[in-house]
């Protein structure tokens, strides 16, 4: 297959996903001002191309603002980023804050940094997302980190639990969208190399290998090439869920189940 053809099909692959997910989901509205985390990786970057896309060929009006986090990490590549959105067009903003030095206070040495960091990351988008008058946020969460974290939660935190492709977070103030939700991660890795996006790497807060998503994301990767099909399967059960069925006595009142009988009157003859 030609390079040209297999990034025309890898392209049409994904932008039907974003819209069965958008549309499903009822992620955009007319009048948003999405503000789109761009993180300068692979998802972030397909993310923006998709909703791009939309927006021109949606019948939906909706703005764009591409919104970075500079956290201040050793040898970050602070140019990159607005050298790539100055050529394309897209309004932008990045922030600066240095979160990479109260993370590194608080982690001790050797330990994974990923938690805080992420947490640190969250709020300080939220206080942008406000202070831009967004009315979503979106993240570049794809299918494959929708699947690891479900499985990390069963794992590790006793929890059925994963990433929704939309929510309100806690504090009421902010509707998080994830448009790649039905995105397979292959997929926009192909697109990402096809389209040569200017790749800032995840890693500049040194290695942090052994992390347990890495050991959940081989395990799914294994099983994916062994059983072909079962995480299509595990992810349409994600969209299938009988709450009925499980044993959680928040969602159902085990202690008050009665049956109901049912009082036949006797016939006179």
């Amino acid at each position: 297959m030609s390079t040209k053809k297999e990034h025309g099909l890898v392209r049409k692959r994904l932008r039907r996903h974003v819209w069965d997910a958008v549309l499903k989901y009822n992620m955009i509205a007319p009048g948003d001002l999405i503000m789109v985390c761009l993180s300068g990786g692979k998802d972030s970057y397909t993310m923006l191309d998709m909703l791009r896309y939309i927006q021109v060929a949606g019948d939906v009006e909706f703005d764009i603002i591409a919104v970075n986090l500079d956290q201040k990490q050793p040898r970050y590549p602070e140019h990159i980023l607005p050298a790539y959105l100055d050529k394309t067009g897209v309004r932008y903003e990045i922030i600066e804050k240095d979160t990479y030095s109260v993370v590194v206070d608080k982690i001790p040495v050797g330990k994974t940094m990923c938690s805080l960091c992420s947490r640190l990351r969250r709020g300080n988008l939220y206080t942008a997302a406000e202070r831009l008058g967004a009315t979503k946020i979106a993240l570049g969460h794809h299918r494959d980190d929708i699947l690891e974290t479900f499985f990390l939660n069963l794992f590790y935190s006793g929890r059925v639990e994963t990433m929704p492709p939309k929510y309100l977070t806690d504090d009421k103030k902010h509707i998080v969208i994830r448009p790649l939700a039905f995105c397979y991660e292959s997929d926009i890795e192909l697109f990402s190399s096809l389209e040569d996006y200017p790749i800032i790497p995840c890693n500049l807060c040194g290695s942090q290998d052994g992390l347990k998503r890495v050991a959940t994301k081989k395990l799914l990767r294994d099983w994916q090439e062994k059983f072909p099909g079962r995480l299509e399967s595990m992810f349409t059960a994600l969209q299938n869920v009988s709450t009925t069925h499980l044993l959680d006595t928040e969602i159902n009142n085990f202690s008050e189940l009665e049956a109901q009988r049912v009082v036949f009157d006797s016939i006179s003859e």
